[in-house]
């Protein structure tokens, strides 16, 4: 990068709008010095002054980097890029706002299930569904977040994959701790079956055992 050529082209420029160093100063909200030493070759104008030197003197940044005009085909080439530029950065802001809805997504299906887990006794059947609903919810915005991050589609697959195993694995440890260590009846169990004093929950990996529902001497085990 030649100072002193980027210094000449901008007097040329100045010289060109018959204006003064003072004008340009004033205009720029800057002072005289600092556009004596940039014409000198001394210093380099800021990059925010960059902007407002090509629109005020109707040439390109990279023009001014350069130290003189372009042709015509390079001014045509120019515009392309920054055609290009602006689409690119639409793009970017379409992306990070599909990744701000699908991170909203996720929370509110984290918030769904913890609600769920909160609210509902594990003997109700809403606590389940909600909870399933939630986790619906979490795994469409996971999906959506790595559709925004991944391109390939096996891999965005994948993870869906991986986060519903994930999700399965949190649900079935939560309700085998449940019956474990707090003696309450699993969450996700598929079918009850009634009888005299007891309730059997089957579940996929265990069956449990629910005597005297409802009373003091009401116990909850593991069918050996």
């Amino acid at each position: 990068m030649d100072q002193k050529k980027i210094g000449l082209f901008l007097k040329e420029l100045r010289k060109e709008k018959n204006i003064t160093q003072e004008v340009l100063a004033e205009k720029l909200n800057i002072s005289n010095r600092t556009v004596s030493r940039w014409e000198t070759g001394n210093n380099l104008p800021d990059i925010s002054l960059l902007v407002e030197l090509s629109e005020f003197y109707h040439v390109s940044i990279s023009e001014i980097v350069d130290g003189e005009r372009k042709s015509e085909k390079m001014n045509e080439e120019t515009k392309d890029t920054a055609v290009k530029m602006a689409e690119y950065s639409k793009n970017e802001v379409k992306t990070e706002k599909k990744k701000v809805i699908s991170s909203l997504l996720m929370a509110f299906g984290v918030f769904i299930m913890i609600s769920a887990f909160a609210i509902f006794p594990n003997d109700s059947s809403w606590g389940s569904i909600y909870s399933v609903i939630g986790g619906m919810i979490l795994v469409i915005g996971f999906y959506f977040k790595m559709k925004a991050a991944v391109l390939k589609k096996s891999y965005r697959i994948l993870s869906v994959v991986g986060c519903i195993f994930l999700l399965f694995g949190i649900f079935t440890i939560s309700d085998y701790l449940a019956v474990s260590q707090y003696h309450q009846v699993p969450r996700f169990s598929y079918e009850k079956i009634y009888s005299e004093d007891q309730v059997e929950h089957r579940t996929l990996f265990y069956t449990v055992i629910q005597k005297y529902p409802g009373t003091e001497n009401e116990s909850v085990e593991f069918v050996k």
